[in-house]
């Protein structure tokens, strides 16, 4: 039977050291794995001391959603919590925790801050604004410890004109941690879709730009359906699937040079596919046609194109679909 179906990328996640009094957020990345709309209806911690934040939208299949769980380190010492998250899917209720320690002054950033550019410690390595619309002002931050021997000014080179940045504190000394803050004005974003740039974190006075320090950026812009009436959406296309992964090394394997979707319409107007775009250059697409009569079908072929990236990508669609503006397709090549 069709049911949503509930994937963390983690079920225990390790926080490391927390700085005494200084909130810090357990991030979960969810995806439907299932082939129906997966509902977060409530996420409950164990105890008073934290606060969640969750994906309130039905999440369709194949997409991915955000639970975030803010922790007080009010108390030092180490700490085990559990956050249960109810939702549509079959089991109801998963419980997910986050562990780590809570100390006066933070000496190891290896579990909070992963990854490495130089001898700076960062929480990620891309940034992606995803799903907003315009007049959106959505933030996303860059914890930063400086494990160099000199002061460092934080500061991201070749920033793009639709995003601000703040640093706190802006100049940040040796062995301290910081906060790169990052403000998407999605008004100055014209098009609907998928926008790609790199920002680079400077190292040192003087510093270039290359592989070992850029961070990539990615923005989603999705259509406004904000003022569509109640009769408007029942009139709403709908756009289906045939499959929402797509696996090109298991096909040429099979002796197949490529990979067709069927994208149907089960809505009562016509589907358009406004926008359709990859995140990588390893795949090549074409689709037969973009607007879909209510009841019909069309074909998207998906296939490599001989690039040397053979890393994972995505294929987005910008649709009319009120309930889909935007599908995503995972890719292997």
């Amino acid at each position: 039977m069709a049911q949503a179906r509930f994937t963390s990328d983690t079920a225990l996640l390790g926080m490391g050291q927390i700085e005494w009094k200084h909130p810090a957020t357990a991030s979960y990345t969810i995806t439907n794995t299932g082939d129906q709309a997966l509902v977060l209806t409530e996420v409950a911690p164990d105890c008073a001391c934290t606060v969640a934040r969750w994906t309130e939208e039905p999440i369709a299949p194949g997409g991915q959603g955000v639970i975030q769980v803010e922790f007080d380190a009010e108390m030092l010492g180490h700490f085990h919590k559990s956050v249960l998250v109810y939702t549509n899917a079959e089991p109801h209720v998963v419980e997910l925790s986050f562990a780590g320690e809570v100390v006066r002054q933070r000496t190891d950033y290896t579990a909070t801050h992963p990854y490495l550019i130089g001898d700076i410690r960062i929480d990620r390595r891309d940034i992606t604004f995803p799903d907003s619309h315009r007049g959106d002002r959505p933030v996303v931050r860059i914890d930063v410890a400086n494990g160099s021997d000199h002061a460092l000014e934080l500061v991201l080179m070749h920033l793009p004109p639709y995003v601000e940045m703040s640093a706190t504190p802006t100049v940040l000394a040796k062995g301290a941690s910081g906060v790169i803050t990052l403000t998407l004005d999605a008004e100055r974003l014209s098009e609907v879709g998928l926008t790609q740039t790199s920002v680079y974190l400077s190292r040192f006075g003087g510093d270039r730009v290359g592989p070992d320090n850029e961070l990539p950026l990615s923005v989603v812009i999705l259509p406004d359906f904000s003022s569509l009436t109640l009769a408007e959406r029942v009139r709403a296309p709908h756009i289906g699937l045939s499959a929402n992964e797509v696996d090109l090394a298991a096909a040429a394997a099979a002796g197949r040079k490529h990979v067709d979707i069927t994208i149907s319409n089960t809505g009562q107007s016509a589907l358009h596919i406004d926008r359709l775009q990859t995140s990588g250059a390893a795949i090549s697409v074409k689709l037969r046609k973009t607007t879909i009569a209510p009841g019909e079908t069309t074909r998207l072929r998906i296939s490599a194109n001989g690039q040397a990236n053979r890393e994972a990508t995505r294929l987005l669609l910008i649709t009319n679909d009120p309930s889909q503006p935007k599908v995503e397709i995972a890719v292997r090549p």
